[in-house]
């Protein structure tokens, strides 16, 4: 069997490619088995992003049952997983506090389409090669800009108006209710910390995830402690996915939003294809870069329509699929049905469980997500690092998009320089 790079160029889901090869039984049972263990893992985190992201935690099963169905079924990897990533956390909650939700998912459909067209005109290949300096800069910066915005939930603290959105001025507000801090909230979710951490150590086949938050959830319900919880903020959740619909828009509300589209493009498209890129290094397959971002554009659109947030090709979801013994996309597209399942029948059970238990989860992620040993690689030659560190601070003190805009200008002006430049 080839690798897949003689068909790279195609516009054919790997789907259809597994199809035509044969799909047998055992193929079925191995994809089966991996689609259980990865809809365990993204249980609970889809609806951790969620609530980071500032909307309610069904939303983010909307995006992993819809859009994950559809990054399967349509992409140009046999392994990715798609669904809510931490990475868009911060872009979409400045989305959801200016435009409200439904500015949000027209959000999401416009970047659908944005990713689409890039996919059909063959850009794929071309997102591929931002500088690794860049990309590490922009993880590391999201990374920690995620870890503050989850701060208030994980200490339980109250604050007096809204919280805001930059990372300066949102931790000046959060130091200032400091005297509203919840210990049973910050013991919870520190514990949620531990029980992940320990598993992945001792137990790493475990669902370590979903035994923490199932933990935080009885402890807080048989001690009684005060805590904020799922139900307590957002209700119930539905027992059903939401009727699709176009989202709102008019000609002044699609001008206001496209700056956001496009920064969500813009990290669809690097995240999607660096989780695919993972995913051929751990396989010694190729993924199909154009019709990979098509997918992943339908993706968006199909789960805008539904009501769900962005979708992106997920690595550590990817990662857990390949180990877990996945064959095909089908594995994919059933962890999406086993998530569908449990929102039709034990949805009211997510109801119990804490914010602060969500938000240890997403410490967690932010752990993961910052590459630290490639951020100190990379501080040791100075052009690398001075990329690394302009991306960095960029995406701190203002957003991604800039931090990514600004990184890839420095690089490019080093590459130019040093083809002018005698060798040192």
């Amino acid at each position: 069997m080839t690798d897949g790079t003689s068909t790279a160029h195609l516009y054919r889901p790997k789907l259809f490619t597994i199809f035509r090869e044969g799909y047998g039984f055992e193929s079925f049972r191995q994809d089966l088995l991996a689609a259980v263990t990865v809809a365990i893992v993204a249980l609970p985190l889809s609806m951790a992003i969620a609530v980071a992201s500032g909307v309610s935690p069904e939303r983010g099963l909307y995006t992993s049952i819809i859009g994950g169905a559809l990054v399967s079924a349509l992409g140009g990897s046999r392994y990715q997983i798609g669904g809510p990533a931490g990475a868009f956390i911060v872009l979409v909650a400045a989305t959801v506090a200016k435009f409200g939700l439904e500015g949000l998912l027209l959000t999401v459909f416009v970047s659908g389409l944005m990713l689409t067209v890039l996919g059909l005109l063959r850009i794929g290949s071309l997102i591929r090669h931002i500088p690794h300096a860049v990309t590490v800069g922009f993880t590391s910066g999201i990374a920690v800009t995620i870890l503050a915005s989850q701060l208030k939930d994980l200490a339980g603290l109250k604050l007096a108006g809204a919280e805001p959105g930059p990372l300066f001025p949102k931790l000046a507000v959060l130091g200032s209710a400091v005297a509203t801090f919840n210990p049973f909230a910050v013991g919870l979710g520190l514990a949620t910390v531990a029980v992940i951490v320990v598993t992945r150590k001792f137990r790493p086949t475990w669902p370590g995830m979903l035994i923490a938050v199932a933990l935080a959830a009885v402890l807080a319900g048989a001690l009684h402690l005060p805590v904020e919880t799922i139900g307590s903020r957002f209700g119930e959740l539905p027992h059903a996915l939401a009727m699709p619909h176009l989202p709102e828009m008019n000609l002044q509300l699609l001008l206001d939003v496209l700056p956001a589209a496009l920064s969500f493009t813009l990290l669809g498209g690097v995240e999607s294809l660096l989780s695919a890129k993972v995913a051929d290094g751990m396989t010694g397959r190729k993924h199909r870069s154009n019709m990979e971002l098509v997918a992943q554009g339908i993706a968006n659109v199909g789960s805008a329509l539904f009501g769900g947030i962005s979708v992106t090709g997920t690595i550590a979801r990817t990662a857990t699929n390949i180990r877990a013994g996945a064959r095909s996309p089908v594995s994919g597209i059933m962890h999406a049905l086993f998530l569908l399942i449990f929102l039709l029948v034990a949805a009211p059970f997510a109801s119990f469980v804490p914010l602060s238990g969500l938000a240890g989860i997403l410490v967690v992620v932010c752990w993961n997500m910052a590459e630290k040993r490639e951020f100190a690689n990379l501080l040791a030659e100075w052009r690398g690092a001075a990329v690394l560190l302009t991306t960095f601070v960029a995406t701190l003190v203002k957003d991604l998009t800039t931090g990514i805009i600004a990184g890839c200008l420095l690089a490019g002006m080093f590459a130019l320089l040093g083809r002018r430049l005698p060798a040192e």
